[in-house]
């Protein structure tokens, strides 16, 4: 059988019976035939984190032309793992994690669990994108969304990604956007984590919160300053971690062994 629309395979980090991943769908269905394989519950801040000491399960919820979706036990990264490895007969032609209930711009690429989504996808040799909205709450307004994620994703179909390269795409919470923009990651950290409390019984106990510290907030390059001028902010992103220039650089040091002493 030739298929004649792409495969594309979805899946995020809010749950399968999220508001995001329903809008995603729905945007998607005009595009290609779609498999869903998400989390069974919110698994948020996943990052590329697997399951590997208790077993996991997934069941089919939805059935339809064109349409597949199954919740699963595991993380985001599991969902595609087992999707590609037990469901799907033919390799998707474009994975897509989201539409991500809040922001994954910056730093929180390395602790997203709809980025471990593409993150995986892209290790498998698969186009990936991961969508996010900056607005947390469940019951957010993604409408305006449409137009643009479409256009990215034909966009991605017809021209590929080159290998080891997925992209971080991020929305403003705005009803009307200036444009795409395709930016540089933020450079930011995480301060202030963690908020202590008393336990009337025991230890103090904590509980994670943080403000974003961003230390290239003029850089008119980066993700951050798209956002805040009402860009979609799109960020291609390397799996390969390598320095490569601090390679050469480390290659000029002094590797010789110093003599032991008695």
């Amino acid at each position: 059988m030739v298929r004649k629309r792409p495969l594309i395979l979805v899946s995020n980090d809010d749950g399968f019976q999220s508001k995001g991943v329903s809008e995603l769908i729905r945007f998607l269905r005009p595009i290609g035939d779609i498999i869903v394989m998400a989390p069974d519950s919110p698994r948020s801040a996943q990052s590329a984190a697997l399951t590997i000491t208790t077993p996991i399960t997934f069941q089919q919820t939805r059935r339809e032309v064109g349409l597949t979706v199954y919740k699963c036990t595991g993380t985001p990264a599991d969902c595609v793992k087992l999707a590609l490895n037990t469901v799907l007969q033919e390799k998707p032609d474009l994975v897509i994690g989201g539409i991500n209930h809040g922001d994954n711009s910056g730093i929180n690429v390395h602790y997203s669990g709809t980025m471990g989504v593409a993150i995986e996808g892209c290790i498998s040799g698969i186009p990936s994108i991961g969508f996010s909205l900056c607005n947390y709450l469940a019951n957010a307004d993604f409408r305006h969304l449409k137009s643009y994620i479409q256009l990215i994703v034909r966009q991605v179909l017809n021209n590929g990604l080159p290998p080891q390269t997925c992209l971080n795409v991020n929305f403003p919470d705005a009803h009307q956007y200036n444009g795409i923009k395709i930016c540089e990651q933020t450079h930011a950290r995480w301060i202030k984590e963690y908020i202590p409390y008393e336990h009337p019984y025991g230890p103090n106990y904590y509980w994670l919160t943080g403000e974003m510290q961003i230390l290239d907030e003029h850089n008119e390059n980066n993700d951050a300053w798209a956002l805040t001028h009402s860009y979609v902010a799109i960020t291609p992103i390397k799996i390969d971690m390598t320095d490569h220039a601090q390679i050469k650089e480390m290659q000029n040091w002094d590797w010789t062994l110093p003599k032991e002493e008695d």
